[in-house]
């Protein structure tokens, strides 16, 4: 089983620690593309402040972000699940986990990233600010460039087992199921229910994924096709219902 993650948007900056490494860093056959986006990027930022800022979609008080861009390549690193600290990894808590957890979470968990592609949690990155919305100058939509090259990385990473797909809709065009893919990989949605009525509540949806996802860790459990996750939650509490189609799910909370 694999699982896709979103990065998050807030990031713990490294204080000290080895600088990145691309070489190091998991599916290595994604070593040139990150390294041409890294000099894009750091490019950018080497210039005009304020229209780096503009083109990572970033306001006039969030120049320390363009700056902390431009020395990406000597910043200190962390392993990646120090590095994302939004409401969905706090949740998750990946540190937290006992070891046999985190074992199958380097292996089972793959994080979406606007600069690398795909990181596996024990990868060592810098503190970064790109999205998969941005259009680098010289390489252009980073959505789009990613589109064109994951592909194989994630095959090789997913073999013939299920994929959770839990990335944000920013990230989701970085890689597309192919057709014979496509019965194998589910996506999860988050409904709040109450007096009777649903709906998406976006903070909560990704503290929920978090919890979802720590849970599955701590089990063990390792379904291989959609139904079988169905019932893998469904035994560890929590209330999931087709949306639609096996390939789509719907968890259901009353409590937030």
């Amino acid at each position: 089983m694999l699982i896709l993650l979103p990065p998050s948007e807030g990031k713990r900056a490294p204080r000290r620690g080895a600088a990145l490494d691309l070489s190091g860093l998991a599916f290595p056959a994604l070593e040139p593309a990150r390294a041409e986006l890294l000099d894009a990027l750091v490019t950018l930022c080497t210039g005009d402040r304020e229209k780096a800022a503009e083109a990572l979609g970033l306001g006039t008080t969030q120049l320390a972000e363009v700056d902390r861009d431009a020395g990406l390549a000597t910043a200190p690193t962390a392993r990646a699940d120090h590095v994302y600290s939004g409401v969905l990894y706090e949740a998750l808590d990946l540190p937290g986990l006992p070891a046999a957890a985190k074992r199958r979470a380097t292996a089972r968990l793959a994080i979406a990233s606007g600069l690398f592609g795909i990181v596996r949690p024990d990868d060592r990155i810098p503190a970064y600010r790109l999205s998969g919305q941005v259009t680098l100058p010289g390489v252009g939509s980073v959505a789009r460039y990613w589109g064109a090259r994951l592909a194989p990385a994630l095959g090789e990473a997913a073999g013939d087992g299920l994929v959770v797909d839990l990335r944000s809709s920013a990230y989701a065009p970085f890689w597309k199921p192919a057709k014979h893919e496509v019965d194998r990989v589910v996506t999860v949605r988050v409904l709040h229910e109450a007096d009777g009525r649903r709906k998406v509540v976006s903070h909560f949806n990704k503290a929920t994924k978090g919890r979802l996802v720590r849970d599955l860790l701590l089990d063990g459990a390792a379904p291989r096709r959609p139904a079988g996750l169905r019932e893998a939650l469904g035994d560890l509490g929590w209330h999931v219902e087709e949306a639609g189609s096996p390939t789509r799910l719907d968890v259901v909370v009353t409590e937030l």
